[in-house]
């Protein structure tokens, strides 16, 4: 009799020890999801500022290249980039991250030449948009 009460409690002890329960493996997914969610959130938002920090490069790069074709040019502005490529100021034409052009304007509101990306939204004229005399990036960088 004593020996058939240890065979049960070896059985028991033998079945509670195969393996993990529905609870504790529903725990393990929902703290790796949380964790893989904290991640995601934290590379977007560096994915983003990479954008707009690519986008403040690129239109001091394009002012500095539409400088260099006015004095080639006598002061005559170039309307597109390809216009800039054509002349040999820029190796290759290229969009803003977001895939849109940019708009050259000379002279500028704001300077002798005016670069503009339209930003995330794609549209030029809104809150958003991104250009060569705007410093909003850079104090952002700095932080």
């Amino acid at each position: 009799m004593h020996r058939e009460k240890l065979l049960q409690i070896r059985r028991a002890a033998l079945r509670s020890s195969l393996g993990m329960t529905l609870i504790e493996i529903m725990v393990v997914v929902a703290i790796a999801s949380m964790i893989m969610g904290g991640v995601g959130l934290v590379a977007f938002q560096k994915y983003k500022q990479a954008q707009e920090s690519t986008a403040k490069k690129d239109t001091i790069q394009i002012q500095q290249s539409v400088e260099m074709y006015m004095l080639q040019k006598k002061n005559k502005c170039p309307k597109t980039l390809q216009d800039l490529r054509a002349a040999g100021a820029i190796t290759r034409v290229i969009k803003d991250p977001w895939g849109a052009e940019y708009e050259i304007k000379c002279p500028g509101e704001h300077g002798t030449v005016d670069v503009t990306s339209p930003g995330p939204d794609g549209e030029l004229g809104t809150d958003d948009d991104i250009s060569n005399y705007d410093d909003e990036v850079d104090e952002d960088e700095k932080k």
